[in-house]
């Protein structure tokens, strides 16, 4: 995604060209980090300026500050409350509860935030956390257990199981975007899997972050679950400390900087990140529906800012005159003759992503590829849906995720051209394709390698809770969503239990022709060859 959440980046995609980061290492019983960062433009993100006073009021947060917190949760993970099904049920009815009590303030947070239409906030949003919550509640008994598995004639006799127990002390960096969702979703799951969790929500959503600082506490048990709020020297200090699991949404500069601090310690990592998502739109469809179905998953998901946003659209040169009509007509539908004044689509997030937009929308080579829309509205941070035909491939708004309101449409000759122009870039999150052809489908799904994929539709396998859901390649690694989300936040622990009988002595030293024909048979699975061993001579 190009939501730049993590506190130290703030919002800044000058990261790239004006940051370095340094990892010192001493061996002190264990190998420390330190992440040391400068930020010359960072400074000058006007976005920063108002949170910067407000973080100093703050008391401070450093790495001592994190060291102790780490080791307060350790030290009640130790405990060993978490693991019971009791703690685990208690502590998702709590964040339930939480949702439930607070809907007008999570509301309010987000139109604070984004602008989010009520709707929206409560479909994306809340609706969205109270299913994840809902399922766990109803699931858990029988994701905790265990899970018989099969054994082989080597062992016998014996029995096996996979036991799924806590990683232990996990910490989740989450987005700005959807702020209550992807916060609550992944430590939903962690809470389930018996972890103890530290959330740190994105300092870029202020209202949403303070909301879950005010009330999470509150509701759950704050021993072993704590929400640490800042920007830069936060996030670094809870970054140089060992967790069991680091779990980050955002995008890939950042996501590489999340990783590097996790390998100092060997921690795993969940990297939810981004990408360009291609829609592939074929002639023998219904126009109407497919055009309506893009436009949600762009516009109605957050004004584009949504990491499985479709990114553009590749078509035939034939039929693009009829899609680009389709959707305008749909457009004003939906969001009226002037979409800037339409309360159903959601503001810039801020005003340097609203620079950061104009300037894909404003390079030479794109500005005379406008079609529909383009029009701004800088004091209120909106962009009207704006669609764009032909831009060339080596275009800003082609290399890098749009993250907001403009959707480029790629022309080609045949629809199949299509697989070549998605392959020829990074993996990404999500792909959707419009047609009724059968074989277009099953070569889409053969061909294109993506963190998901949708036919006929957009975004709606995210609310597919069995579906896992996370990237690959580029775009990701890992994955979460209902059982998902417990089996990322779990170790799946093998055991076999053997009992004090059937012991063979051919496993035992000294090893005659005999023992070694029965051991051989045994490890190839032959049973004739274990029959002949056993009723042969030495």
């Amino acid at each position: 995604m190009i939501c730049l959440n993590v506190g130290f980046f703030h919002d800044c995609r000058a990261f790239g060209s004006t940051s370095r980061a340094r990892l010192e290492s001493k061996r002190n019983h264990q190998i420390q980090t330190r992440l040391l960062f400068s930020f010359p433009y960072f400074w000058r993100c006007s976005a920063t300026l108002p949170l910067m006073a407000e973080v100093e009021q703050k008391t401070k947060f450093d790495t001592n500050s994190a060291a102790s917190l780490v080791q307060d949760l350790r030290d009640s993970f130790s405990s060993g409350k978490t693991k019971s099904y009791e703690w685990r049920v208690t502590q998702l009815k709590s964040i339930l509860k939480l949702v439930d009590d607070r809907e007008k303030e999570i509301v309010e947070a987000l139109r604070k935030d984004l602008s989010k239409p009520e709707l929206e906030s409560f479909v994306s949003e809340i609706s969205m956390t109270r299913s994840a919550c809902k399922l766990a509640l109803k699931e858990l008994k029988k994701w905790m257990k265990p899970e018989k598995a099969k054994t082989s004639m080597t062992t016998f006799p014996s029995s096996a199981e996979i036991v799924s127990e806590p990683l232990g002390i996990v910490l989740v960096i989450s987005a700005w975007n959807y702020p209550l969702l992807l916060s609550l979703d992944p430590v939903i799951g962690a809470i389930a899997a018996g972890n103890a969790v530290v959330l740190k929500p994105s300092e870029i959503a202020p209202a949403t972050s303070s909301l879950l600082a005010k009330f999470l506490e509150e509701y759950v048990d704050c021993s072993v679950i704590r929400v640490v709020e800042g920007a830069a020297a936060e996030t670094s200090a809870l970054l140089e400390q060992k967790w069991d699991k680091i779990f980050y949404t955002g995008n890939g500069r950042v996501g590489r900087i999340v990783m590097a601090a996790a390998a100092i310690h060997l921690t795993p990592v969940i990297l939810e990140l981004g990408g360009k998502s291609p829609v592939v739109v074929d002639s023998d469809i219904n126009l109407q529906v497919a055009a309506r179905r893009i436009i949600a998953g762009k516009w109605g998901c957050n004004n584009g800012q949504a990491c499985i946003s479709p990114d553009y659209i590749i078509t035939t040169k034939v039929y693009a005159p009829n899609l680009i009509d389709a959707l305008k007509c749909e457009l004003e539908e939906f969001f009226g003759k002037d979409p800037l004044e339409s309360e159903d689509i959601s503001r810039i997030v801020n005003s340097y992503h609203f620079a950061r937009l104009m300037k894909l929308l404003d390079e030479d080579k794109v500005s005379g590829k406008i079609v529909h829309g383009g029009q701004q509205d800088e004091a209120h941070l909106k962009i009207a849906p704006t669609i764009l035909l032909d831009v060339p491939e080596d275009s800003l708004i082609m290399n890098e995720e749009i993250f907001g309101p403009l959707l480029p449409i790629i022309t080609v000759d045949k629809v199949e051209d299509s697989f070549h122009v998605i392959n020829s870039r990074a993996k990404p999150l999500a792909a959707y394709l419009f047609t009724n052809s059968k074989n277009l489908k099953e070569e889409f799904v053969r061909s294109i390698s993506a963190g998901g994929m949708l036919i006929n539709d957009t975004i709606l396998h995210l609310a597919t809770s069995t579906l896992p859901f996370g990237g690959v390649g580029e775009s990701g690694m890992g994955s979460y969503h209902g059982k998902f989300s417990f089996d990322a936040f779990s170790h799946k622990k093998a055991v076999l239990y053997r009992s004090f009988g059937g012991d063979a002595s051919a496993r035992y030293p000294p090893y005659t022709a005999r023992k070694q024909r029965l051991l051989k048979a045994l490890l190839n699975g032959s049973i004739f060859g274990i029959i002949h061993a056993l009723i042969g001579k030495d």
